[in-house]
């Protein structure tokens, strides 16, 4: 019995000890990236962070029962869909009044004091950021609900989206923040990341986010948090609510919440008369271009709280702020010419050359035309003087033509009719204002574009090849299409220019590893006009091997879910090339997965087969995603919204009151967790 008795004991200390370490690690982890991703300063490498982060990855797999929502290791997201469901705001989001004079901001000072009886007040200035606003709500120092601005009243739930953002605490540093508050900010996608993802979608050849803040905004209303928190997300906050906060004034809350780990703008400035507002105006409009993240003006609000209740709202916003906006940035520069380049699917893209000019911090030195209709529309000549702004947005943008500083004789730009790097006569595409290149296999450009598509991260992630190193390898003669890199040689690698053992050897395994990919992402990886990672996932699951797809026509293949016919007439095309089937041919004897797994459906039934069903509330038995997979094992769709197509709505608890009125309105049944389980059973 004693035996039995140690041992229970040591186990006792052995859990102990790991529930300590646990804990340490979640505080640490927090404290640390707090410091890089709000400070700026961390206080270790990478390394031993991951190293760091391994280990509590570990411990929490070995113990689920303690696992914590605002754990660290959650940040990185999910890759289960889910929709978002509404909730009315606690305190209405506004919108503030808009000036774009400085004397308007006079005006404003002006009618403050007038309306506080002459009583004196002070001014808080912040740079007023060009993202989505948020309200995060906080009990007892922890993050339990993000909501978007919506229409102000009421907005969509994105807790899960948010907590992947690393500059926001999930649990809050200090002892002094009220037990229940809510803090506003907005979520903004930083330059160096915007311009990032810019860079990937055109090299996929998808369509550019125009400005940061579209970009930010899809972001935060996307599916799937695991992509959310790969596109780096940052937020300021400026504004906090509810009862018992620790100060009577904005400035000093603000203050409060950057102790606790919120990341408030080092802007910020507490002023008392109109020639210090002038000031900070002055300064800004020049300061904001060296920002991380796009600013389009700044807000001024009144310091104390009580002057602000005493202040009150119009229907539509504040009496107690307004926002000042800067006037878009724009230059004047010269073209020097047009160049016309050729994409992976052939589009040829005219691209303005001009004489270098600076805007919102950066040198812009070329700027897309996009196609020949803009050209035709802006009447571009020759040589002319271009309008080019940016405004909010990163992608400069021809806004026009100065054409009194035309010069005599210079004609119109030309488009191009034949491609500029193989000759070939350009085809223009109906219906489209694109001019492609028709020469697929024997246009370079074309061919290493596919190159540096498959390798890509999200298709076949063969590390160490990028855009130089496979034009290099085009150019030397190594690779002439993408099968070709399993044929590729350590030896072969290792004799180029500035190719040393490592490169090659990291290029050579990651060509291996690549083997183990997935058939959905090997289908994106083949560069199918039109199909693109979503459609690659639907057509994997829908034809389950790359044989069954090749010999589908365009009219089966438009019977599969989101496959219209242009993307049907694409495939077939595809696979119509003898070229394109050696390819596959070559790749299926290398080892590229060309079939989905036998065990993939395991488990999956039809019991749902043809019926769309909304998920509202909270559950017992299992969460809203594995809800959401339940369904779509069992055949079901998920739909985020209730109408006359809807079959069932599964209801938790707290349902929320809208759908409950619109689905009792429109007869749909609604069942519980049981009986949706019974269902399926």
């Amino acid at each position: 019995m004693s035996y039995f008795c140690a041992m229970e004991s040591l186990w006792d200390n052995i859990f102990e000890e790991d529930k300590k370490r646990i804990d340490f690690l979640r505080v640490e982890l927090n404290r640390h990236n707090h410091n890089y991703y709000v400070l700026n300063s961390p206080e270790i490498g990478d390394k031993e962070f991951d190293m760091m982060m391994k280990e509590l990855e570990q411990l929490e797999a070995q113990h689920p029962e303690w696992d914590d929502p605002l754990s660290p290791t959650h940040r990185v997201g999910s890759d289960i869909n889910k929709s978002f469901i509404q909730v009315a705001h606690i305190h209405p989001m506004l919108s503030l009044g808009n000036t774009y004079s400085i004397e308007e901001v006079g005006d404003f000072m002006r009618r403050t004091t007038s309306s506080l009886m002459g009583e004196e007040f002070e001014i808080v200035g912040e740079m007023k950021f060009d993202g989505t606003s948020i309200s995060l709500i906080y009990e007892h120092g922890k993050l339990v609900r993000a909501v978007t601005r919506g229409d102000g009243e009421k907005g969509d739930v994105v807790t899960d989206n948010v907590k992947t953002i690393k500059s926001i605490p999930l649990a809050l540093s200090g002892d002094d923040y009220p037990e229940k508050f809510e803090i506003r900010g907005e979520i903004v996608l930083p330059w160096n990341e915007f311009e990032r993802l810019n860079k990937e979608r055109e090299f996929n050849e998808e369509p550019l986010f125009a400005n940061p803040r579209n970009a930010a905004s899809g972001t935060l209303k996307m599916q799937n948090s695991a992509e959310v928190a790969r596109r780096g997300l940052d937020a300021y906050f400026y504004y906090m609510l509810g009862d018992g906060l620790p100060c009577d004034n904005h400035y000093d809350n603000l203050m409060a919440a950057k102790r606790w780990g919120f990341k408030v703008s080092d802007a910020i400035t507490l002023m008392r008369s109109v020639d210090e507002v002038d000031a900070f105006i002055n300064k800004w409009d020049v300061e904001r271009k060296n920002l991380p993240v796009a600013t389009d003006g700044l807000v001024f609000k009144v310091n104390s709280l009580r002057q602000q209740l005493n202040l009150g709202f119009t229907a539509k916003s504040p009496r107690w702020a307004i926002a000042y906006k800067f006037q878009a940035e724009r230059a004047l520069t010269r073209l020097q010419y047009v160049s016309f380049e050729v994409g992976r699917t052939g589009v040829i893209t005219p691209v303005a050359n001009l004489d270098a000019v600076l805007l919102s911090g950066t040198i812009v030195k070329r700027a897309s035309l996009h196609n020949e209709d803009i050209i035709r529309s802006l009447d571009i000549h020759e040589h002319d003087m271009l309008y080019v702004e940016k405004g909010g947005e990163i992608i400069p943008k021809i806004t026009g033509v100065d054409e009194s500083a035309r010069e005599i004789g210079n004609g119109p730009i030309q488009f191009v009719k034949h491609c500029p790097s193989c000759g070939t006569l350009l085809e223009r595409i109906e219906g489209e204002a694109a001019w492609v290149c028709p020469n697929k296999y024997g246009c370079s450009p074309q061919i290493i574009g596919r190159i540096e598509h498959f390798v890509g991260r999200r298709m076949m992630n063969i590390d160490g090849i990028g855009e130089e190193t496979a034009g290099l390898l085009y150019e030397k003669g190594l690779i002439r299409n993408i099968a070709d890199l399993y044929c590729l040689s350590h030896e072969q690698l290792r004799v180029l220019d500035r190719f040393a053992d490592r490169s090659a050897e990291r290029i050579i395994k990651g060509v291996e590893d690549s083997k183990n990919v997935p058939f959905e992402r090997v289908l994106f990886a083949l560069s199918i006009p039109y199909v693109g990672e979503t459609g690659a996932k639907k057509l994997a699951r829908a034809v389950r091997d790359i044989d069954t797809l090749m010999a589908m026509t365009a009219e089966q293949l438009v019977e599969i879910e989101d496959i219209g016919p242009r993307i049907a007439e694409s495939i077939v095309e595809y696979f119509a090339e003898p070229v394109n089937r050696e390819i596959v041919e070559r790749l299926r004897s290398a080892g590229v997965q060309m079939s989905m797994p036998e065990d993939v459906d395991d488990g999956r039934t039809n019991r749902l087969e043809g019926k769309s069903i909304v998920i509202s509330g909270t559950f017992t038995h299992h969460s809203r995603d594995e809800y959401k997979a339940l369904i779509e094992k069992h055949g079901g769709k998920n739909v985020g919204s209730i109408s006359k197509k809807t079959d069932y709505v599964l209801a938790g608890e707290n349902m929320g009151p809208a759908k409950l009125e619109k689905a009792t309105s429109l007869g749909i049944e609604i069942i519980d967790e049981d009986t949706f389980l019974q269902m399926i059973s």
